[in-house]
């Protein structure tokens, strides 16, 4: 019988390690082994989903940081982007029509904006709009992102200044 010789493909280190390991031969080495490796498993899980709950803040102090960082927490407060944003939070006119299409109870017009409660109304509609779990929950950096580079800014490279200027403002 001729025995035909199979190419071997380089492994990585930790896969030549796991090919090496002896497996339980009993019935009961496997159960431990399962056991561990569920156990593993789990605790991987739970770390990971413990992750996003160590990013998040409290809503008023997210709206704190990025008021701070947006205008200084100064009044008043002068316009920004050549007199394209206005208010506490530097509120663009796409930004305020976008929050009214979606909770047109909102009111007001664009000018409204100045003023920090009618703002902090306006970003709660922007946000319960394009990210409503992580609004929820408080999760600040893709909160900031978003506020600074539009619905999709939590994945736009450009706003990660932006989001350490925040963080650095946050408790």
């Amino acid at each position: 019988m001729t025995r035909h010789r199979t190419r071997k493909l380089p492994l990585p280190n930790v896969l030549r390690a796991l090919r090496s390991l002896r497996l339980p031969r009993t019935r009961r080495g496997r159960h431990r082994a399962g056991a561990l490796l569920a156990l593993l498993v789990l605790w991987a899980v739970w770390l990971w989903s413990n992750h996003d709950q160590r990013q998040s803040w409290p809503r008023h102090q997210i709206l704190n940081a990025i008021r701070f960082v947006e205008s200084g927490d100064r009044d008043p407060v002068p316009d920004g982007d050549g007199g394209l944003a206005i208010g506490p939070y530097q509120i663009h006119a796409i930004y305020w029509r976008d929050a009214i299409a979606f909770e047109p109870s909102l009111g007001g017009t664009y000018q409204d904006c100045r003023r920090r409660a009618y703002a902090e109304r306006v970003i709660d509609a922007y946000m319960r709009k394009w990210i409503p779990v992580e609004w929820a929950r408080g999760f600040a950096e893709t909160i900031a992102k978003v506020h600074n580079g539009g619905p999709k800014g939590a994945d736009n490279p450009k706003t990660a200044g932006y989001w350490e200027r925040v963080r650095s403002k946050l408790p």
